[in-house]
């Protein structure tokens, strides 16, 4: 069974990332979907926040798993049986980070593939920090994120659950909108 990982924050998993899972599914028989714990970044979602919302929007998915995870991504690969792991580019710009990375990672696990995967067009200009800036702003994300993603998000701001992490430090001035 070929299974790789997809590491990353998740903070929050948008459709960018849901469209990368199940296109990778079509390549391997499993795909672990690991939500690192230590990160530089300064999450607006706790760890286990960021499984539970992974999991509760990949639940369908049979050949995924949500595992959360710290440490050297490389060796939670090898202790997983991992082949390859996942990555998603969207522009040249992901290119040359993710190249040195990748070249680490095949020093410490040679045995480890890095694989790269071209984010569909539709969602190049998404990202994890934007959404949670339209976020912020009150803006309406439907579509850009899963739907438990997006409830979770507004309910967030909406209580004033702020983070350094998030783009905009205060909820929009005129509320959010409630239908």
């Amino acid at each position: 069974m070929r299974t790789a990982i997809y590491p990353g924050t998740f903070d929050p998993l948008t459709n960018g990332h849901m469209s990368l899972i199940r296109r990778s599914c079509q390549v391997f028989d499993r795909i672990i979907v690991a939500v690192a714990d230590n990160t530089p970044k300064r999450p607006l979602f706790s760890h286990e926040e960021r499984v539970a919302m992974a999991r509760e929007a990949l639940k369908g998915e049979t050949q995924v798993e949500v595992a959360p995870f710290s440490g050297l991504t490389v060796e939670y690969a090898a202790s997983r049986g991992a082949c390859a792991l996942l990555r998603g580019l969207r522009a040249a710009s992901d290119f040359e980070y993710e190249f040195q990375l990748a070249l680490m990672n095949r020093r410490l696990q040679r045995h480890i593939q890095t694989v790269f995967l071209m984010t569909d067009y539709q969602w190049l200009f998404i990202s994890s920090t934007i959404v949670k800036s339209a976020a912020s702003h009150g803006a309406d994300i439907t579509g850009l994120v899963p739907e438990n993603v997006r409830q979770a998000l507004e309910q967030k701001y909406r209580e004033g659950g702020v983070r350094q992490g998030t783009p905009c430090l205060a909820a929009p001035f005129g509320g959010f909108r409630v239908d």
